[in-house]
């Protein structure tokens, strides 16, 4: 068959010499085969010469003499075929090129679809080429979406689970078709280096030049669910992130929350605040990356969670909300450590967190994709320094010892607490906080019991009593308990409607108003869907200037819908609940009502501190 090969290829250098020696322009790597009328031929040789000449020189010239022929029998929905030494193409992308208005420009659909299939077939002789290799480029593979799995020793998840907001889903086959698919953009769409920026810069840095991106809409946008603002949207600047901390949730005795939860503090700067250590400050701007599990119903399920029946996202939150959901929800400490990262790096992480939070929709396993593996790959895949750094690991509290050992986080600021506390690097868990209050209280009225949580099971009617008894101070420290008491409650009512909810006794009405806050969670928790029934043209990768008005008006929309909802779901929820928790929750209201009035007398009759509302504390 090398025979057969060589004849071949001397066939190819053959028909060049004589196409040249006719008289015409230079060919190029590119010859038409014969038997094409002549204007067949000059439109073929117009569209390859305009390929030609959008060709960074080190593709072009990483290209051997091909054979371009005009089939008609190439599969359903295949434009072109890259053979040995010859290129083939589906003969109706001629006729439409032929037919095509003389003053069509690149964004007429006969153009661009002859312009793509050209370049796409074009881009796997490259890629298959000495000089090629993108698709077994460890960087672009890692910018891609295939990859590292710790669980697999080092080797690359087989599945891309950047799915969403793709320019084509063709794209995720294989890495050749996604370096294929990606270079039409690259040199076709202007805005390709708005919407996948580092990957624009790799291909750029490969080829040693390429076409400058267009104008982009400043800065990333993220969806931040839950947020009380007018729009969930927030737009980001990466430049104004001045550090970037590993934050660790610490761990409880719940089996799911035992080893912590792995998350990435943006240490944002207030505007106008040129970044420095002051911005640890403006903590009302910093923002947590937390990849969580995103729960489509009720039922928390261990099973589930191991055979990756979970969506796994990227959420985007802000750093007061996850301080109060941890250090007084669930009263777990949170370590705040920086990260040594230079503004380059911090940049490309911002960049690459974004990416996730557009495109991800991954799987969550709770030993091998849990959230120490997703920080772990986002660390890994947005700051190229780091690859080649042993940090994997499945536990949050392995991933910070190994960030540490590598000396890439600074634990050092934990040393001193109490410092650490004061400057931001360690937010405590509530009870400590609330056994101090207690402590207080205790010793003013002489409660009977020792420990707050003894304090906070009490039914709350039976701790009425010694409310009324309450002095300035300690009404104040018992002021704290009841909103703890009350959060406690809540945390127990939420788990008698789970079962409620899914069982045989839950009411259809709470069931639909379940349903319709999970659906609209499910749009917050994956933005992109939002913008795919926007009804504007949604484009792919990073949210440009149209798609990010229509954020801005569906997102607020469906952000207000939502707490509207919940809302009603919390009324609905709470006749569901036995008459006994919803007696101790209305108890226990009444309770922080009673201390808001007596604070309130006790102020006026001694003077001190204000108290404006019921539950200031």
């Amino acid at each position: 068959m090398r025979w057969r090969c060589t004849l071949a290829a001397l066939a190819l250098a053959l028909a060049g010499h004589a196409h040249a020696a006719t008289g015409d322009a230079d060919t190029g790597p590119l010859v038409i085969a014969p038997g094409l009328a002549p204007d067949e031929a000059a439109a073929t040789r117009e569209l390859l010469d305009n390929v030609l000449g959008r060709l960074p020189a080190r593709w072009r010239g990483s290209l051997g003499l091909i054979e371009v022929q005009w089939r008609e029998d190439l599969p359903e929905h295949i434009d072109g075929r890259a053979l040995a030494s010859r290129l083939l193409l589906d003969r109706a992308l001629l006729d439409d090129w032929m037919q095509r208005p003389a003053s069509a420009d690149i964004d007429h659909p006969a153009t661009r679809a002859a312009l793509a299939a050209v370049i796409h077939e074009l881009a796997h002789f490259h890629d298959r080429s000495p000089t090629g290799g993108l698709s077994r480029d460890p960087r672009l593979l890692d910018l891609a979406g295939w990859q590292i799995s710790p669980m697999r020793l080092g080797l690359r998840h087989p599945r891309n689970a950047f799915t969403d907001r793709s320019p084509d889903r063709y794209e995720l086959e294989s890495p050749a078709e996604f370096v294929a698919v990606n270079l039409e953009h690259f040199l076709l769409d202007p805005q390709y280096g708005c919407r996948r920026p580092a990957l624009h810069r790799h291909f750029a840095a490969h080829f040693e030049g390429g076409p400058m991106p267009g104008p982009c809409a400043p800065d990333v946008v993220f969806l931040r669910p839950g947020t009380d603002a007018d729009t969930p949207v927030r737009q980001l600047d990466p430049t104004r992130v001045y550090q970037v901390d590993y934050l660790l949730a610490e761990g409880n005795d719940r089996f799911m929350s035992r080893w912590g939860h792995s998350m990435l503090r943006l240490v944002v700067c207030a505007p106008g605040r040129p970044p420095g250590p002051e911005c640890r400050l403006d903590l009302d701007h910093h923002l947590v990356l937390s990849f969580r599990a995103f729960v489509d119903d009720m039922q928390i399920s261990s099973w589930r969670g191991l055979t990756g029946s979970y969506p796994s996202r990227l959420f985007v939150l802000p750093l007061a909300q996850v301080v109060e959901e941890y250090t007084r929800v669930e009263l777990r400490g949170l370590q705040s450590i920086p990260l040594r990262l230079g503004p380059a790096e911090i940049t490309g992480l911002v960049e690459r967190a974004a990416q996730l939070h557009w495109s991800y929709d991954g799987r969550y396993y709770f030993v091998s994709n849990n959230c120490a593996v997703e920080t772990f790959k986002l660390l890994h895949d947005g700051v190229p320094r780091l690859t080649g750094e042993p940090l994997a690991s499945i536990t949050p509290t392995g991933l910070r010892r190994r960030l540490v050992e590598q000396g890439i986080a600074d634990a050092g600021v934990l040393d001193d607490r109490d410092e650490a506390r004061r400057l931001g690097y360690y937010f405590e868990a509530a009870d400590t906080r609330y056994q101090a209050m207690f402590d207080i209280a205790r010793e003013s009225l002489g409660l009977p019991q020792a420990r707050v949580t003894d304090w906070l099971d009490l039914p709350a009617a039976q701790r009425t009593p010694w409310l009324a008894r309450s002095d300035l101070r300690s009404g104040a420290a018992l002021l704290l308990l009841e909103n703890a008491a009350l959060r406690r409650r809540n945390l127990l009512a939420r788990d008698e409607l789970k079962r409620r909810f899914l069982g045989d006794d839950g009411a259809p009405r709470a069931r639909q108003s379940l349903d319709e806050v999970l659906q609209l969670e499910g749009l917050l928790g994956r933005p992109a869907a939002i913008l795919q029934q926007s009804g504007v043209e949604t484009g792919y990768g990073l949210p440009q200037a149209t798609e990010r008005d229509a954020l801005e008006r569906d997102g607020a929309q469906l952000a207000a819908t939502w707490r509207a909802q919940s809302e009603d779901l919390r009324r609905a929820g709470r006749a569901l609940l036995p008459a006994e928790i919803r007696a101790d929750i209305e108890a226990t209201e009444a309770n922080i009502a009673l201390l808001g009035d007596r604070l309130r007398e006790l102020h006026r009759d001694e003077g001190g501190l204000r108290l404006d509302s019921p539950g200031a504390h």
